[in-house]
């Protein structure tokens, strides 16, 4: 009862900081379930966390994308074709992350690398609202696999959604407004987080999660007081957010990717 009660507030301030930055759950979720996962010594630790935030990611990813498509701005056929790709590269990236070769070390370095990618990514979108569109033209078949492929990769190695590979690819890399981009990598991160998720806990491994309510390597009794208590902070991270200048939020997140990336660090010393 301790571990769930610890786990719903953790949940809660993780809501509220992705509110106020407007991130997906995943970047929170997976320092976080690596903390729980490896202090409590369980072995693969890595292959619990990322199969559990995946998870956690899925909930997350799917309201988003209803809210997404009550806003009208919903791109089913992209989103789905990046997702479908993207469920491909889950496949190859679960294939490193729970192999014997990728530790804990490797995992935090990659892991570390991705935070100030998307504190670069948050900065960029902020500068994105200021213009206009660059291109409307349909994400097609070969954008839908590099995208895919790319973040659904990422997805397996780090638990996070595969957002901050699809976002930038799509509106850096092949210039699509930042709104549509955003869109459609919210309905393909559901996609393949459901397939990350999903693929993680049909894996036959026989080694005990941190809670009985295990299947694979989802563990279901830490990822759900930690979504409950995300779902609740969310709100007040939302509105909190209204209140803060984009130039400030920059700062913070900023600030922010820096601490948890040395506290992930700390961890494995």
């Amino acid at each position: 009862m301790i571990l769930v009660a610890g786990l719903i507030i953790i949940g809660v301030f993780t809501g509220i900081v992705a509110g106020i930055f407007g991130i997906g759950g995943g970047v929170l979720f997976t320092p976080i379930l690596f903390f729980v996962f490896n202090s409590t010594g369980i072995e693969q630790p890595v292959a619990w966390t990322i199969g559990t935030s995946l998870f956690c990611t899925f909930t997350a990813a799917l309201s988003s994308s209803i809210q997404q498509g009550k806003q009208k701005n919903s791109y089913l056929r992209e989103g789905v074709w990046v997702g479908l790709f993207g469920a491909i590269g889950v496949y190859f990236g679960k294939l490193i992350s729970t192999s014997k070769y990728y530790t804990e070390e490797l995992f935090v370095a990659i892991f570390a690398c991705l935070l100030l990618v998307v504190s670069y990514m948050f900065y960029k979108r902020g500068q994105s609202k200021k213009r206009k569109a660059t291109n409307e033209k349909p994400v097609g078949v070969k954008k839908s696999i590099v995208t895919g492929l790319g973040g659904g990769f990422v997805a397996a190695i780090a638990g996070v959604g595969g957002g901050v590979v699809i976002v930038p690819a799509l509106n850096l890399g092949y210039k699509i407004d930042i709104s549509k981009a955003v869109s459609v990598s919210s309905l393909a991160i559901l996609i393949i987080s459901l397939s990350g998720w999903v693929q993680f806990a049909i894996d036959s491994n026989i080694v005990a999660g941190a809670t009985k309510y295990t299947v694979g390597f989802v563990d279901f009794g830490t990822g759900l007081p930690l979504i409950v208590g995300a779902f609740a902070g969310g709100f007040l991270g939302v509105k909190s957010a209204e209140k803060l200048p984009q130039e400030k939020r920059q700062i913070m997140f900023s600030i922010l990717t820096v601490i948890v990336s040395a506290l992930m660090i700390y961890s494995i010393i």
